[in-house]
């Protein structure tokens, strides 16, 4: 399989990269915020769903991934110990709510109710797998849930 590289300009697009990154994973040392760079940056290992759902396979992929915004005037978050490094984050969506357009706020959302918001000038998001895939045998598997986001 080819390595995953996706842009996003728009809301939709913003869903197609959420949907690839479910169920992705990081440790909090591996999220990075640029105010005077106005970019956020996060390293992922991704679940490979593009490719889980062929019942000839005997494992699944996780891929490490680089997710990457621009434009971003802020980031919050809730849930989240800056401090603790290693601390795991397991991410569930990625969300757009508009504001004044092209204007709005992103949120990762993620297992435990813990929120990452980006003020963003507007979306230009990117993925992209940074390697080459390594199997798990483990499917994530749960029932989504509607996390609380930063005030």
């Amino acid at each position: 399989m080819k390595p995953l590289k996706l842009i996003a300009l728009d809301a939709e697009d913003l869903e197609i990269l959420s949907a690839h990154l479910q169920d992705a994973v990081g440790i909090v040392g591996d999220v990075c915020y640029r105010p005077k760079e106005r970019r956020f940056v996060m390293i992922l290992n991704r679940f490979v769903w593009e490719e889980s759902g062929g019942r000839w396979q005997r494992g699944y992929e996780r891929r490490r991934t680089a997710l990457h915004f621009e434009r971003v005037t802020a980031c919050r978050c809730r849930g989240i110990d800056p401090r603790t490094k290693d601390g795991v984050l397991n991410l569930l969506a990625v969300r757009f709510s508009p504001a004044e357009e092209p204007s709005g706020h992103v949120d990762l959302i993620f297992s435990g109710g813990a929120t990452l918001r980006l003020e963003v000038e507007c979306i230009e998001a990117r993925v992209k797998d940074l390697g080459p895939a390594w199997s798990t045998k483990a499917r994530p598997d749960h029932e989504a849930a509607e996390a609380p986001v930063p005030q």
